[in-house]
C-alpha cells in the first residue's frame, strides 16, 4: 500500500469528525426542538421538520434489525477506510476520496444512533411527496451515492480506477 502525505491522513480523521458533529448536532436539535410536537413546516407544501424514530432502515424495510444494521455498518466501514488508503494522493482523485469519506460518515453517523439508542433520530420531511423522514447522515449517503455514480460512469476511465487496486493482482 502507498504511503499518503500526513495532509491526506488528516483530511481522513478530520474531514469525518467534522461531518459527524455535525450530523450529532442536527439529530440532538431534532430531539431537543421536534420531539412531542406535530413538527414544523420550513416551506409551505415542500419541506419541514418532523421527529421520527427510525428503527429499521430506508423506507421502514426491516424493522428492529439493530444488532444487523451494526455488524454490517462496522463491515462497511471497515472496508471504506481501506477503499479510501487505497485511493491515490493525485487531485485527479480527491472527488473519489471525498466521496468515500462522506458515506463513511453518514454510516458513523446513523451507527452512533443506533448502538447509543436503538433507533436512528429522522428529521427532514419533504412535503411535496410521500417519501420517508431522513437525517442529515442519509444525506451524505444519498447524495454521495448519486454523485459517485457519476464520477464513475462520466470522470474516471477504466484504466484509471485500475490504479486503486482493491484486489491483489491474480498470478
Amino acid at each position: 500500500m502507498k504511503e499518503h502525505s500526513l495532509k491526506y491522513y488528516l483530511r481522513g480523521i478530520l474531514l469525518p469528525l467534522f461531518l459527524i458533529a455535525l450530523d450529532q448536532l442536527t439529530k440532538r436539535l431534532a430531539v431537543r426542538d421536534l420531539k412531542g410536537t406535530g413538527g414544523r413546516e420550513l416551506i409551505p407544501g415542500l419541506l419541514g421538520f418532523s421527529y421520527v424514530e427510525n428503527r429499521g432502515m430506508s423506507f421502514g424495510l426491516l424493522q428492529g434489525q439493530r444488532t444487523l444494521f451494526l455488524a454490517v455498518t462496522v463491515i462497511i466501514c471497515l472496508f471504506l477506510l481501506y477503499v479510501y488508503l487505497r485511493i491515490p494522493e493525485k487531485k485527479r482523485f480527491r472527488p473519489l476520496s471525498l466521496c468515500v469519506l462522506f458515506i463513511f460518515s453518514g454510516a458513523v453517523g446513523n451507527f452512533i444512533d443506533r448502538a447509543k439508542q436503538g433507533y436512528v433520530v429522522d428529521f427532514i420531511e419533504l412535503r411535496f411527496i410521500s417519501f420517508p423522514v431522513f437525517n442529515v447522515a442519509d444525506c451524505y449517503i444519498t447524495w454521495t451515492a448519486v454523485f459517485l455514480a457519476f464520477l464513475l460512469m462520466l470522470h474516471y476511465k477504466d484504466e484509471e480506477l485500475k490504479e486503486i487496486r482493491l484486489w491483489p493482482r491474480s498470478r
